[in-house]
């Protein structure tokens, strides 16, 4: 008899922990969630913008499909049906370090009602919104005899309004939900960019140098015209006494009617003893490259002009 008794104590006991333990935990849970807004998310499903491409010489705007392209999607905690309607803001930014300042300043360029949102392939209200370059210029009254290749980009900013009167924008944005799966950035930047450079036909000059004084010691840049590789440059000079920097100026034909010309520098055993400059048949230096010039990538910058 007293051993059952004992057991039921122990039961008691353990009952009453464990009531005090769920009713502590619960009190934690709710103090962890009582300041938790549940709010609203504008899910990026696809972007298929079309940066704006400038000719790098004349600065005319030179495709015209330039444009902002999004497949968004909508999603809050009370079933999607809060949405009341999606404002779209544009901007635009002249990050060309110059004298002038084109920028205009963030405008409000339209409100898209929620009824515009319909369910999508996941169930849940999906917009497309498209805008071009030619309706950002008229919008924001920017001129594009004023866009530059320097960085200048278009901004475009989307703010969902609830029906509870609550928003959400940038402004609202965590990790979480900016993050790969949510990807609800609200803003987005559409780049000014340049187009192709057609080459000067005629000699091409590369003054190549050697800081140690031994050659490039393997080490060579490849002129690649229209897609083929027509030549390789390299600095093959041994001073007469080592250590001592030396410099060979080579030249290359670049022959009238070629479009595209390309240089890529292979790598040697001494890279960073490795620089050079690359003057264009016109005069203007196109290239500036070293110590250790980097390895298999384009090193032409097409919107330096000139070519």
């Amino acid at each position: 008899m007293k051993l059952n008794k004992i057991n039921s104590l122990i039961a008691f006991a353990f009952m009453t922990i464990l009531i005090i333990s769920c009713a502590e935990s619960d009190k934690v849970y709710d103090q962890v969630t009582e300041n938790v807004e549940r709010g609203a998310v504008l899910r990026q499903i696809s972007n298929n913008s079309v940066p704006v491409v400038i000719n790098s010489d004349t600065k005319e705007i030179i495709n015209d499909d330039g444009k902002f392209d999004f497949v968004l999607e909508y999603q809050d905690h009370e079933g999607n049906s809060l949405l009341d309607d999606m404002e779209v803001y544009l901007a635009f930014n002249d990050n060309t370090d110059d004298d002038d300042d084109f920028s205009k300043a963030e405008i409000l360029h339209e409100t898209i009602s929620g009824s515009s949102f319909s369910n999508g392939d996941r169930g849940l209200p999906q917009f497309t919104y498209s805008i071009s370059t030619d309706e950002l210029l008229s919008a924001l009254g920017v001129s594009g005899s004023s866009l530059s290749i320097g960085g200048d980009q278009f901004v475009i900013r989307f703010k969902i309004n609830l029906s509870d009167g609550r928003s959400f924008s940038t402004e609202n944005n965590s990790g979480t939900i900016t993050g790969s799966y949510f990807a609800s950035p609200f803003t987005n930047f559409l780049n000014v960019v340049c187009g192709p450079t057609v080459p000067t036909a005629g000699t091409w000059t590369f003054e190549t140098v050697d800081a140690w004084g031994d050659g490039w010691n393997g080490g060579s840049i490849s002129v690649i015209l229209d897609g083929t590789e027509a030549g390789k440059v390299a600095n093959s000079v041994m001073a007469a006494t080592t250590p001592t920097s030396t410099t060979e100026i080579i030249e290359f034909e670049v022959p009238e009617g070629t479009q595209v010309i390309s240089l890529m520098y292979n790598a040697g055993d001494f890279d960073e003893e490795v620089t050079f400059i690359v003057t264009s048949a016109n005069g203007n230096v196109v290239l500036e490259a070293g110590p250790e010039p980097p390895v298999d990538v384009e090193l032409l910058d097409y919107c330096r002009g000139g070519l």
